[in-house]
């Protein structure tokens, strides 16, 4: 009588899975955003903008009950640009305010 192989469990071959996770620490805004000055600024540009989205060809609404909009720094801050100044200030959508940070990460960062 001939004797079959021994069956080789699975178990011994595998790792345990690591089910930790880990959450990321909660958002927070930049004091100086949260500052009455740059409430007051923030106002003066999307008033200036008549609160539509200034992205050319975008007819985004803002205000009650319209789109998001944020006041975008047109030289971005960390590029040097003036904090509380209106000439530096835009209204964008959100679609179009991560299109425009995108694009001056990527060339803050040499990638463009």
């Amino acid at each position: 009588m001939r004797k079959s192989p021994k069956i080789r469990l699975a178990r011994p071959l595998l790792k345990v899975a690591d089910h930790r996770t880990v959450s990321p620490p909660p958002k927070s805004a930049d004091p100086e955003l949260l500052t009455p000055e740059h409430r007051a600024w923030r106002l003066a540009v999307l008033r200036a903008a008549h609160w539509r989205c200034q992205w050319p060809g975008c007819d985004a609404q803002g205000g009650q009950g319209g789109v998001s909009l944020i006041a975008d720094h047109i030289v971005e801050r960390s590029d040097g640009g003036t904090l509380y100044d209106p000439a530096n200030g835009q209204a964008l959508c959100r679609d179009h305010h991560a299109l425009k940070s995108a694009d001056a990460r990527a060339r803050r960062h040499g990638l463009r």
